[in-house]
């Protein structure tokens, strides 16, 4: 019934999958957890009470939705190095994934590593042809990155 529908959604143009901008990212999947508690305490800036209600999760739920999270938060409490194991991780789940290819993205920026930064904006432009949040959010991260000699 679940892939009637999901053909019925794409023959008529439209989707199952919220497309508006959320706090922090979008939500790719269906199965996801109910993440809208951790997407308040980010949007308010509680990092470490994000953290706390992801980690259980992690446990019960491989999701890119969930890493990508845990690495937002590890990396705004200043755990880089935690951080991009869970973007990676998130990427590992879904190679497309806007919000993780945006937050690495702007980690890589954070770290100097401006040609990693760029990879992921190309990737965002071949999924974001017209444009998007995250395309626009690491395009701006770039241009106000550091410039070195």
């Amino acid at each position: 019934m679940r892939k009637l529908i999901l053909c019925v959604c794409l023959l008529l143009g439209t989707t199952l999958i919220p497309t508006g901008a959320l706090a922090v990212d979008n939500v790719t999947s269906t199965d996801a957890p109910d993440l809208t508690s951790v997407r308040a305490k980010i949007k308010a800036k509680d990092f470490k009470g994000a953290l706390a209600e992801l980690t259980p999760m992690l446990t019960t739920h491989q999701h890119a939705d969930v890493y990508n999270l845990m690495g937002f938060s590890l990396r705004k409490t200043g755990d880089r190095k935690q951080a991009y194991t869970f973007y990676r991780k998130a990427l590992d789940f879904n190679p497309d994934h806007k919000g993780a290819l945006e937050y690495q993205g702007e980690l890589f920026v954070e770290t100097g590593q401006i040609d990693k930064a760029r990879e992921n904006l190309a990737h965002l432009v071949r999924l974001c042809p017209a444009g998007c949040e995250e395309r626009e959010d690491l395009e701006k991260a770039i241009a106000e990155a550091p410039k070195t000699n």
